[in-house]
């Protein structure tokens, strides 16, 4: 990816069920080698295709000159289930492009997610953007079983 700037964020279809796995996939990979891999390639688009793109809302960031979908970002009531980014995306400004568009969707708060003790990059991303973690919410309650902590954005007029 060159031009940042070329790139739109827009509500998910159904379509894009190919292009959001292959994120997903090569964002955990590169993000988190030291997950555990639980399911095939088959199986998580089957997951991305009829719970992701039927459970959430869903934004997809994309090149508008390809189409090529660079990141993602699904929310689920007030649970932000999933931001992800291609690799070569990260650090370019399209995750806070991509959260910005789901705090834009639910401005009144309080906004939560889990992520991984272990993922420091991820932690001080939500950091950056005003989440904090939730003392004592550590757990190992995903289907993982990898530690992860509970992190929540405050309401607009509470930060």
């Amino acid at each position: 990816m060159t031009d940042d700037t070329a790139l739109r964020i827009r509500p998910a279809r159904a379509a894009d069920a190919d292009a959001i796995t292959a994120v997903f996939l090569a964002s955990r990979a590169a993000a988190m080698p030291w997950l555990p891999r639980l399911h095939s390639d088959e199986e998580t688009r089957w997951w991305v295709a009829n719970v992701v793109l039927e459970q959430c809302r869903v934004w997809v960031a994309e090149q508008t000159a390809t189409g090529a979908a660079a990141g993602f970002a699904a929310l689920e009531g007030d649970w932000l289930e999933h931001l992800y980014l291609r690799p070569d995306a990260r650090g370019r400004g399209i995750g806070a492009r991509l959260l910005g568009e789901v705090v834009r969707h639910h401005p009144d708060g309080p906004l939560s997610l889990h992520v991984f003790r272990r993922n420091t990059a991820a932690r001080a991303f939500y950091e950056r953007h005003g989440f904090r973690a939730v003392p004592g919410s550590e757990s190992t309650a995903n289907e993982e079983g990898e530690p992860d902590l509970t992190y929540r954005l405050p309401p607009v007029d509470n930060r």
